[in-house]
């Protein structure tokens, strides 16, 4: 299956699998779901949703904010007033009782922001028996430390409890709905990036979807030291050098981006080597360490 054609039903099965493993033929391109000898193995999965469960004001601007950063987000709440389109434009909307929770998939982040314990305490008990990729509760530390109690008495685990991050978000002295969003949506890149899953980014699959004529997909194989982005990191490049996505930026996407240009429309891939140790760091302008593999795929339908 010519490459582009691939990738758009790649993404068909990942919208409806979550996860899927990538093989590709170094040499000629070729692209299946089963090994074969010699290919590169990637396993790709879809980007975590974000599901804010309760629709205040701290709700409002984080769910404003993972937009900016690309997270896909849903709200709940139980009130009308507080799941409105003028309040989370940009999320997947449900009004309901928080008991019981609607499904979603393995690996989603869940954030507990209800109006009070109780519905914080349903939303927990429920969530602590699912595998979410990140569970956080916003709350003081008397409210956690009495959840954690309730909790051992309803039998969950010490282990089990552990894994709530709760008080939800990164320590920076956060007062305002807004400083609080910012430290939640850190914890959340944190925990993203800590992950050693490969991610095929939604702006990238939109690309894909959209444009029309040959581009070229440059995606990072391997990194070693000090440069900027890892393994997986993804940029679509158009002829005219347009890009969608990024590998780094700086010298060494410059020169990636002028190499992926001068592919479009050719048959086969090709793999280069940047290397930013000395002297032939010197050559891009850099003077930072390390060394990355790019792997070049046209992709001419």
């Amino acid at each position: 299956m010519e490459p582009r054609l691939f990738y758009l039903d790649l993404i068909q099965r990942l919208s409806a699998q979550g996860t899927c493993s990538v093989y590709t033929d170094p040499a000629t391109g070729e692209k299946g779901y089963a090994p074969f000898p010699g290919a590169l193995c990637q396993e790709l999965s879809v980007k975590p949703e974000v599901h804010l469960l309760g629709g205040g004001h701290v709700s409002a601007a984080l769910c404003t904010l993972l937009h900016t950063l690309d997270w896909r987000v849903s709200v709940q709440d139980d009130r009308p007033e507080f799941v409105t389109e003028q309040r989370f434009p940009h999320a997947r909307r449900l009004c309901a009782p928080f008991d019981p929770l609607p499904p979603f998939r393995d690996g989603d982040y869940a954030v507990i922001l209800t109006r009070g314990h109780q519905d914080d305490y349903a939303c927990l008990r429920q969530l602590l028996r699912r595998r979410c990729g990140y569970l956080g509760m916003i709350g003081s530390r008397s409210k956690v430390a009495a959840t954690a109690q309730r909790l051992r008495e309803d039998g969950f685990t010490p282990e089990e409890i552990a894994g709530v991050h709760s008080p939800v978000g990164l320590r920076i002295g956060a007062q305002t709905p807004e400083e609080i969003a910012v430290s939640i949506a850190a914890e959340l890149i944190q925990v993203f990036r800590a992950s050693p899953r490969d991610y095929l980014e939604r702006p990238i699959s939109e690309a894909l979807k959209a444009q029309n004529g040959p581009l070229v997909m440059a995606t990072v194989l391997e990194k070693t030291g000090s440069s900027p982005r890892g393994a997986g990191a993804r940029m679509l490049v158009g002829p005219d050098g347009s890009i969608t996505g990024t590998i780094g930026g700086g010298a060494v996407e410059a020169a990636a981006i002028r190499e992926a240009a001068s592919l479009c429309g050719s048959a086969c891939p090709q793999i280069r080597t940047y290397d930013l140790s000395n002297g032939a760091a010197a050559t891009l302008g850099m003077i930072c360490g390390g060394r990355i593999r790019v792997l070049f795929e046209p992709l001419n339908l």
